[in-house]
């Protein structure tokens, strides 16, 4: 993930901003929630040969990574429909791969979130939608990546998307562009247009873009994108302090949290991932949650000559 990359880290304050006062204003009319909240951890993407031996067993073939994978985590970042909406053979090879706790969060495709129109001229929408959902109870919830030159100004264009997805497939919105955040108006009426019509927001916790880190709440479910930077100290700080975010929105009602931490070329994820479950663990035990479990190899034989 290059949005907001830094290379010099040294001035940035990561700490967490307060709530918007739209995650006041909806937390407090929701009502007493039944069951555990569920937090569901992962990565972008299951084709990591580096990770032969940390999470998947020596000898694994590339055509297991995605059985082995949902066994470690229980969701991901689907990056490849942004590509390529997927067929129903590869939908059914999917879902025979993984158990049955696991949700993907697949990634609306490119020639809808970065058309002119979003989409709404042709049937792209309609074809996603159509496919996404032979996934049945292993689908999560949908995320749109709006593209850096997507401003305020289309929020109309944005509004008509949304009113033409299916209201019963979650989806939660990334905004990018500057002029969502330089005017409290522009990102209040994205809140209250996501609220209206009862879709998410996504999160962003990254260096070089701190306004993307809104803390923005809009439904009963919200989705968070972690940039780490090479497991400094301050990665490990930060995700201290979202687990008390956690904590606080759990208990106030928020139902469903997705976390994507991110780390250059993906190979550290799954440490940070490990260290964010553990504490979750520790810390918040109401909470349902399940992450990655480090392989322990066998020492090597000790020769007795």
């Amino acid at each position: 993930m290059k949005f907001g990359k830094l290379a010099d880290i040294s001035t940035v304050d990561f700490q967490l901003p307060q709530n918007h006062q739209q995650t006041e204003s909806f937390l407090s009319n929701l009502s007493p929630s039944i069951g555990k909240p569920q937090l569901f951890v992962g990565c972008t993407g299951w084709s990591m040969k580096e990770w032969i031996g940390k999470i998947y067993p020596k000898g694994t073939k590339a055509s297991d990574y995605l059985h082995f994978y949902s066994r470690q985590f229980n969701t991901i970042e689907l990056n490849t429909t942004h590509y390529r909406i997927p067929t129903n053979a590869i939908i059914q090879k999917w879902k025979g791969a993984i158990p049955k706790d696991f949700q993907f969060c697949p990634k609306i495709p490119q020639s809808i979130s970065h058309s002119r129109d979003l989409g709404l001229s042709g049937q792209s929408i309609e074809l996603f939608c159509e496919a996404i959902q032979g996934l049945e109870l292993n689908l999560g919830c949908c995320f749109m990546q709006l593209p850096p030159y997507f401003d305020y100004k289309r929020l109309g264009i944005l509004e008509h998307f949304l009113q033409r997805f299916p209201s019963h497939i979650p989806l939660a919105i990334e905004i990018r562009h500057e002029s969502w955040f330089s005017d409290a108006h522009a990102l209040q009426s994205f809140f209250q247009l996501l609220e209206r019509l009862r879709f998410s927001s996504v999160i962003t916790d990254v260096a070089g873009r701190r306004d993307v880190l809104h803390q923005g709440i809009t439904s009963t479910t919200a989705m968070i994108r972690f940039v780490g930077n090479n497991l400094l100290p301050s990665d490990y700080s930060r995700i201290d302090e979202w687990i008390i975010r956690l904590d606080e929105w759990f208990k106030k009602g928020l139902r469903k949290v997705y976390f994507f931490p991110h780390e250059p070329d993906n190979i550290l994820a799954p440490d940070l991932s490990l260290y964010l479950v553990t504490k979750v663990q520790e810390q918040l035990p109401y909470v349902e949650v399940r992450g990655p479990q480090f392989l322990q190899e066998k020492p090597p034989q000790l020769s007795l000559f």
